[in-house]
């Protein structure tokens, strides 16, 4: 299965979903991100890399923005916001049948966006870490379920 994760600019909560998707180590899922509005090529941000590193997870990263053949990719798409699903649906119409809210699919019902960490302290930081910990745990779950 192929998961992408999508934020905003693909330098703070996408990837640290990626890292920690990646770091569970699923068979048969490959893991990447973008973001909505990213510019290709950027850097992780530095709190998002400090608390990969804290928490002993390895990780290289490089934006990426958004496109078709991602979509195509993609048999799986997370956001962290509703509008970045709604940005998704709108520009990829045929992807609407695999575009979800990270906390909507993985709770039902759950319509809440991922906390944003951008510009925010470290602390900041290792809040939406963990808040993307507990998603990533349910999700595995959810996945490992599904592979039985």
């Amino acid at each position: 299965m192929n998961i992408l994760f999508v934020c905003t600019g693909n330098t703070c909560r996408s990837p640290i979903a990626e890292a920690i998707l990646k770091d569970r180590k699923l068979e048969s899922v490959v893991v990447r991100s973008a973001g909505i509005y990213a510019m290709d090529g950027g850097n992780m941000s530095s709190n998002g890399k400090i608390v990969l590193e804290n928490e002993s997870i390895s990780f290289a990263h490089k934006s990426t923005s958004i496109n078709e053949s991602l979509i195509d990719w993609a048999d799986l798409i997370l956001t962290m916001t509703g509008s970045h699903k709604h940005t998704i649906i709108q520009a990829f119409p045929q992807a609407i049948s695999k575009v979800y809210m990270y906390k909507e699919f993985v709770v039902p019902g759950n319509t809440q966006d991922v906390t944003d960490p951008y510009g925010g302290s470290l602390r900041t930081y290792e809040h939406t870490f963990k808040e993307l910990s507990a998603l990533t745990d349910e999700l595995v779950k959810k996945l490992q379920g599904e592979q039985r």
